[in-house]
């Protein structure tokens, strides 16, 4: 077990060295972008400094290993009001079976407003309009191999489409999350988005060609597939204060997206009676984001079940400041 386990750990490190190696040229070059739009606001709160605190249903977007902390039952839902009237919205389950390990289900689906289809010669618009949209399902599993280590996998199917075009595709995502014995220290790894290249097509791609000589024949516009938002991260999560009534958090981590330069964040969460919470972050070497803050409360339903609120705002500079709302359930 002690063999598999640092062979676990290992891979995610030589894989994620692997990722900055290699995809460092390839800036702004990836698609399905709305996987990299972050959910659950508790971590939005956090500056996304999440990798080795997250134990909920968003762990199937953060890290699949945090599912392992789930004790019986978790449903979370997230709306994210996203720049230039782009909505997002996440909806995630996890639950224990028992003597079996942890497993969860996540749907992710991005809606946009109607956009007015041009053409060369009707620049301003045809009279007709074409919408998009993307979405995600999400299946996973995670387990604690020993009381210290988690590790968790999950496997996605992504659509997105645009007018009467569409492109598929499925990725994977590997996590650990350690409890390093040294105090409350942990330290958690996550890949995420480890799948094949993606490509548009349909009917729009046919159309009639031309020749110099005046004839015409079938013919078919040509298309690039594209890759998704590999993302390596890794990250630490600290209680500096951890008492009957008090709980204060620091979290920091490093990503490193395969489509951007190397980025970090750093968080903090103080929870009273864990029932009320206050968080704050801020992102570094972002375009556009740095300041995030964020509050949530924890309330007893009943014996065995919990209702939980959580909001963050983000400033995102030039662009408008994000917020999220997000509920959950636990039971």
């Amino acid at each position: 077990m002690r063999k598999l386990l640092i062979f676990g750990v290992a891979f995610l490190v030589l894989l994620g060295s692997a990722v900055s190696a290699g995809e460092f040229s390839k800036v702004g070059s990836v698609g399905a972008q709305f996987l990299k739009i972050g959910v659950g606001s508790r971590y939005q709160g956090l500056g996304e400094a999440s990798v080795a605190v997250v134990n909920d249903a968003y762990s199937l977007y953060w890290n699949p290993a945090g599912l392992a902390y789930i004790e019986g039952s978790d449903l979370t839902f997230t709306n994210v009001n996203w720049v230039s009237d782009i909505s997002l919205n996440y909806i995630g389950f996890g639950t224990h079976v028992e003597d079996f390990g942890n497993i969860g289900f996540a749907a992710t689906l991005l809606t946009m407003g109607d956009m007015t289809v041009t053409t060369v010669e009707n620049p301003n618009g045809t009279g007709e309009t074409f919408s998009a949209s993307s979405f995600a399902l999400t299946v996973g599993y995670a387990k604690l191999l020993t009381n210290r280590l988690a590790f968790g996998a999950s496997i996605k199917y992504i659509y997105e489409t645009i007018h009467n075009e569409s492109a598929s595709g499925i990725a994977f995502d590997f996590g650990t999350q350690l409890n390093t014995g040294f105090r409350s220290l942990r330290i958690g790894m996550n890949i995420s988005n480890m799948g094949s290249s993606m490509k548009f097509d349909g009917p729009d791609l046919n159309g009639r060609i031309e020749s110099t000589n005046g004839t015409t024949s079938d013919g078919r516009v040509l298309v690039d597939s594209y890759d998704l938002p590999l993302t390596f991260r890794l990250g630490m999560a600290y209680d500096l204060i951890n008492s009957n009534e008090n709980r204060w958090t620091l979290s920091f981590e490093a990503k490193h997206p395969n489509d951007d330069e190397q980025q970090a964040s750093i968080g903090g969460e103080y929870s009273f009676q864990e029932k009320y919470f206050l968080r704050a972050g801020y992102k570094l070497n972002y375009s556009e984001q740095g300041v995030t803050l964020g509050a949530g409360l924890q309330s007893p339903l009943s014996e065995n079940s919990d209702f939980i609120a959580d909001y963050s705002w983000a400033d995102f500079g030039r662009l408008n400041d994000i917020h999220r709302f997000s509920i959950g359930f636990k039971f």
